[in-house]
């Protein structure tokens, strides 16, 4: 029997992350802005526990999830993190619906990721953005903004 080949699917299916270009990293971000919403870590090693808040980034654009400054983040937010190969095994701490960690564990994309819609609205549409976020600067206790 000879073996079927699909070489029509996309590349998130056919590729590990260590093995994508720069520019299918970049795609899979699907634009919630979850990563840059303050975190609040409790414990350490396996009693660690990860609190979400709605406190963002001053540089993220609370209702589009977009990055403010993205080409100069890392320069004005010295805590912003660079996802990349070389930390994939801390991606624990990113939302579980990010496509960085849902590959990273196997996973596949959420139905309504824009590379599977093919639609840049559907992370809004699906409701996934965080709401009622505040900026950083705004926000006074952390603990108010608990999710």
């Amino acid at each position: 029997m000879d073996e079927i080949k699909n070489d029509d699917r996309p590349f998130w299916e056919t590729k590990s992350l260590k093995e994508m270009s720069d520019e299918e990293w970049e795609l899979l971000c699907d634009g919630c802005g979850r990563c840059c919403y303050e975190k609040i870590i409790e414990g350490h090693g396996k009693h660690e526990k990860i609190f979400f808040t709605r406190v963002a980034c001053n540089l993220l654009d609370l209702k589009t999830g977009k990055c403010g400054n993205y080409s100069h983040r890392f320069e004005l937010v010295p805590d912003c993190i660079k996802l990349s190969v070389k930390n994939l095994q801390n991606f624990d701490w990113l939302p579980s619906t990010c496509a960085y960690r849902l590959l990273s564990e196997g996973k596949p994309l959420p139905e309504w990721h824009p590379l599977v819609t093919k639609n840049p609205g559907s992370v809004k549409s699906a409701g996934v953005q965080i709401k009622n976020g505040v900026h950083l600067k705004d926000a006074k206790n952390w603990d108010d903004y608990l999710i």
